[in-house]
């Protein structure tokens, strides 16, 4: 049976959610397997009476499978009218189903005298113009034959259509969890550059105090500081467009942040960087390092007079990677509320990566560390993303 749901979802349905290919192919598919069973289970009782009577009790196969050819199209379209009636509401709906039902074990034995007439023999034309002297409904032959012919379709047609109907239900039930999976990522995305840009803003403030602190003593070094500005700038709006970034070029954007700060606190300020060959080659959550690393210069730099020192690792291990961000601070500071950095980069965790990443943030021995484990990604995500199938295919 083909597959349910859609490369072709935009693509017009037929009637209860089926494709034209989807409702024909599960109909016809039906219909054949019953024609089979009615012909052989003929075949093997016309076998089992051959010698008993020569009457033509049981017909031909030829004439069985015409029988069910004439029927196919009134199936079709019975079939049809049923999904588009549809069930509800009941005190409407079920009256009409039964009439389309009716009416298709109706023509069945009908469509068999047609049969009759077109592929048999002498016998059996003889047969089909016995009913024809008289009003069918006063022949006893023709009243046994043709209720014996509707008691066995009624219920033939009742289990094709709850075949169908139930193939429509789960079409319908597929493409409406599609449609959710679908508006749960755009929602993901747009939370995720909700994100991001309420670290933007707050990257940018920072580093434009920095800079103004500069321009009344140091004009010569506020212009250099511009320079860099414009290139972390640039970077950011680069990193800001894209769910992730290599590993490299995250910590190339935190070293040209902390060389501007390194700028301002000079004398106070020491930076500890991992050298880009020893990192791995892996994809992280763009700017996801930044927040951590302001909240390290912030937070160092607070209460005290004294030197700080902020420094980066990146560990793999077991298919992990730990990035940790980590700060001196004052002896005495007590560890405060998580603020939004914090908060901004465990919900960013939990969205892209569901339960599979973390951070963890504390202080001891006059330390604080911000540490994130997250699983390897040795590709890009957006090479995987437009390399992977289609769930379906219609």
């Amino acid at each position: 049976m083909m597959g349910i749901g859609t490369t072709e979802s935009s693509a017009r349905r037929f009637a209860g959610g089926l494709s034209l290919r989807q409702f024909l192919g599960i109909a016809c598919l039906f219909w054949a397997y019953v024609a089979l069973s009615n012909i052989l289970y003929a075949y093997s009782m016309s076998i089992g009476t051959a010698g008993l009577t020569t009457a033509p009790i049981f017909a031909h196969w030829s004439q069985r499978l015409l029988q069910h050819l004439l029927l196919l199209p009134v199936l079709l379209v019975s079939f049809w009218a049923s999904l588009r009636i549809q069930w509800r509401p009941l005190l409407i709906a079920l009256p009409l189903q039964l009439i389309l039902g009716t009416v298709f074990a109706a023509v069945a034995y009908p469509a068999m005298l047609i049969a009759g007439m077109t592929l048999g023999g002498e016998d059996w034309h003889k047969e089909v113009m016995a009913h024809g002297t008289a009003a069918p409904w006063t022949d006893a032959k023709f009243l046994s034959l043709w209720l014996a012919s509707f008691v066995n379709f009624l219920p033939t047609y009742g289990f094709g259509l709850g075949l169908v109907t139930g193939l429509a239900l789960y079409t319908r039930f597929r493409n409406s969890e599609l449609k959710l999976a679908a508006l749960e990522r755009e929602w993901s995305t747009a939370r995720l550059a909700a994100l991001r840009m309420q670290l933007s803003p707050h990257t940018l403030f920072n580093l434009l105090h920095t800079i103004r602190g500069h321009i009344e003593w140091d004009p010569k070094g506020a212009q250099s500081m511009v320079v860099q500005l414009a290139d972390l700038l640039r970077r950011l709006l680069n990193a800001g467009e894209h769910d992730f970034s290599k590993l490299n070029d995250e910590l190339q954007f935190v070293r040209l942040y902390l060389e501007l700060q390194q700028r301002r606190f000079a004398d106070r300020l020491t930076v500890v960087l991992p050298s880009s060959q020893d990192l791995p080659a892996v994809w992280v959550p763009s700017l996801i390092l930044q927040p951590l690393v302001e909240n390290a210069v912030a937070h160092g730099l607070a209460g005290h007079q004294g030197p700080v020192t902020v420094r980066i690792t990146a560990q793999m291990t077991h298919d992990v990677l730990t990035l940790s961000v980590i700060n001196t601070i004052a002896p005495d500071k007590l560890a405060g509320e998580e603020g939004i950095g914090l908060s901004n980069v465990r919900e960013r965790l939990a969205v892209q990566f569901e339960g599979r990443a973390g951070l963890a943030a504390g202080g001891a021995d006059g330390e604080w560390r911000s540490e994130i484990t997250i699983p390897a990604i040795h590709q890009s995500p957006a090479r995987e993303k437009r390399r992977a199938p289609a769930l379906i295919d219609a």
